[in-house]
């Protein structure tokens, strides 16, 4: 699976040489596009907001950070974790700015709590990159990330489609779990799924989750078996796979076998070897390379005092932010080999460990 930059293709936003100009939304931004000078070697600081989501450690900050390394072998990188505290990203990011860096690419842990803080790099000329999560409240550089609401819509057609074949969509009613309500890819995530679900299949009962934390979406499994009765319930949206993994440790607590259709996303390796053993019906495969490198790319270039043009623009309820947005798309179990797989996200090694070796056959994996 290769990823589709979202309006316009790839080649038409040429990063890494520097080409291209600024759109017309860009001074909608405030204009902000770089503090250095062509072919400096600026100090980029990269700020993720949590690590009980594996992707954060084991994927975007590598990933980040070879591909800065790689065009940019003088740049200068900090880094930081906030570990789902706001209080803590906040001053992770004015150290950050008092250190001297030329470029902040920020996954804000609470997207309208950090405006200020956009606000004290826009003062300093820093350009600032939203990462992942859009940042809300202000105006801004660029934007990188998914096609959110997409994600949503293909979780809540993959858990109709399980629905419809196991004749179920009219025998019960499902559960919502919910990302973090501080993190405005939630709602995205959210309103996709109702697009596809709403009038379709009944709503049992629905969570937003703080912190996207397993063991708080195991608490509201467990409630929601408890409210609307274990043999009430036919499927459960969650957000993410972390999520999917508690309401699975407590669909299993309750006595489910199998477990119910349950959606995720991330195709975090556990969660690959749900899919194949049947515990999870579904993961949404986010090209997390892409997505980083094409932040570090724009990291690189806007420190250069470069204005690479942007595929589209993003409405943040204040600007039109320059944006680049990734095409998501839904794993089952048929779909692992030619995609996780053939990727390279992981080798048949990895996925293919203990009682995972029978599903992995089953599947083609070797």
């Amino acid at each position: 699976m290769r990823a589709k930059w979202f309006a316009v293709p790839f080649a038409i936003a040429v990063l890494a040489t520097g080409c291209g100009g600024s759109t017309d939304k860009a001074t909608a931004t405030g204009g902000q596009t770089g503090a250095g000078a062509a072919g400096k070697s600026p100090t980029i600081a990269l700020f993720l907001p949590e690590s009980k989501t594996t992707r954060y450690e084991a994927f975007d900050r590598p990933l980040f950070e070879a591909k800065v390394k790689a065009l940019c072998p003088d740049c200068k990188l900090l880094y930081s974790n906030a570990d789902q505290d706001a209080a803590k990203q906040q001053q992770q990011v004015e150290a950050a700015l008092t250190q001297g860096a030329d470029v902040l690419v920020l996954d804000a842990v609470d997207a309208a709590a950090v405006a200020p803080l956009v606000n004290q790099a826009k003062q300093k000329k820093v350009p600032v990159i939203a990462y992942d999560r859009l940042i809300s409240g202000i105006g801004y550089d660029y934007f990188v990330s998914f096609n959110n609401v997409r994600v949503g819509e293909m979780q809540g057609q993959a858990l109709l489609d399980a629905l419809n074949a196991r004749g179920t969509t009219d025998k019960g009613q499902i559960v919502m779990i919910n990302g973090s309500p501080t993190d405005p890819s939630s709602a995205d995530y959210k309103k996709g799924a109702h697009n596809v679900l709403d009038g379709k299949v009944k709503i049992g009962r629905e969570f937003d989750t703080p912190d996207w934390s397993p063991d708080k979406a195991q608490q509201e499994m467990e409630q929601a078996i408890t409210a609307l009765g274990r043999d009430k319930i036919v499927g459960v949206v969650s957000a993410n796979d972390g999520m999917a993994g508690g309401a699975i440790a407590a669909m299993k607590r309750a006595g489910y076998k199998p477990t119910l259709p349950i959606t995720g996303q991330d195709a975090e390796l556990a969660a690959v070897q749900r899919i194949l053993t049947g515990e999870q019906y579904m993961t949404i495969y986010l090209d997390i390379r892409s997505e980083a490198e094409k932040s570090a790319e724009l990291a690189v270039a806007v420190g250069r005092g470069e204005k690479p043009a942007a595929a589209t623009t993003v409405d943040n309820g204040t600007a039109a932010i320059p944006s680049f947005l990734l095409d998501p798309l839904a794993v089952t179990a048929d779909k692992v080999k030619d995609t996780i797989v053939k990727d390279g996200f992981y080798t048949a090694a990895d996925i293919c460990k203990g009682e995972v070796a029978a599903a992995c056959a089953k599947a083609g994996i070797s």
